[in-house]
């Protein structure tokens, strides 16, 4: 697994990152980030050629990088969960008011080691695969960059796959429900018919005995 460009920002300010090579990810990275505005937290994941775009936007702060696509998303979120935490642990209220690139000289070196060390060291995912970290990270799904920036229309932020089921569960059952009031109110419609249609038929054949409409042979 490779994470080869991270950047840290506070809405479309960029606070810090660091590039392991010359790439376009800093362009997509910002692009994706316009894209995405707003103020809820978010866990989402972007495919882009080999390589995917994962971005966690939590207390204001985004935190964006890219890694090749073989990386699957638990590593890069526990990443990006390590890298928001020790940012605000250590700028604290200052992310609020920090100017672009405010922190860039100090923490791209952190970024730099943390991107080493989760690209490169296999205990990174053993150790944290055992903290259970990423069971706080929301399932996502990956849409096509280049589609969606081509088309100029607003990225979707992805839906967390468990609330997406459950929704689903929920219909299915309203659905199922409905269909059963209306499979009963159609049986008791056909019952009081066909009840309805018995008394009419009852009633010609002892009217027809009774030689008349009145019944009068079998009232007399």
């Amino acid at each position: 697994m490779t994470i080869v460009y991270t950047v840290v920002a506070r809405g479309s300010v960029v606070l810090a990152e660091y590039s392991v090579t010359q790439t376009n990810a800093s362009t997509i990275g910002r692009q994706i980030m316009e894209k995405i505005g707003g103020d809820d937290d978010i866990n989402v994941s972007y495919l882009q050629d080999r390589f995917m775009f994962h971005v966690k936007r939590s207390d204001g702060l985004t935190v964006l990088c890219m890694a090749d696509d073989v990386s699957g998303r638990r590593v890069p979120f526990t990443f990006l969960e390590g890298i928001h935490q020790r940012f605000v642990r250590t700028y604290g209220r200052a992310v609020l008011s920090a100017q672009a690139y405010g922190m860039n000289d100090e923490f791209s070196r952190v970024l730099s080691q943390q991107m080493e060390y989760y690209s490169n060291d296999s205990n990174a995912d053993r150790i944290n695969r055992l903290k259970g970290e990423m069971g706080q990270v929301h399932t996502v799904m990956l849409q096509n960059i280049d589609k969606v920036l081509e088309r100029g229309d607003r990225l979707e932020l992805l839906v967390d796959k468990t609330a997406t089921m459950k929704n689903n569960t929920l219909r299915f059952k309203k659905q199922s429900r409905r269909y059963r009031n209306a499979i009963w109110w159609r049986n008791v419609k056909l019952m009081f018919s066909l009840i309805f249609l018995l008394l009419v038929l009852v009633y010609v054949v002892v009217a027809f005995a009774c030689n008349g409409l009145t019944l009068p042979s079998c009232l007399a």
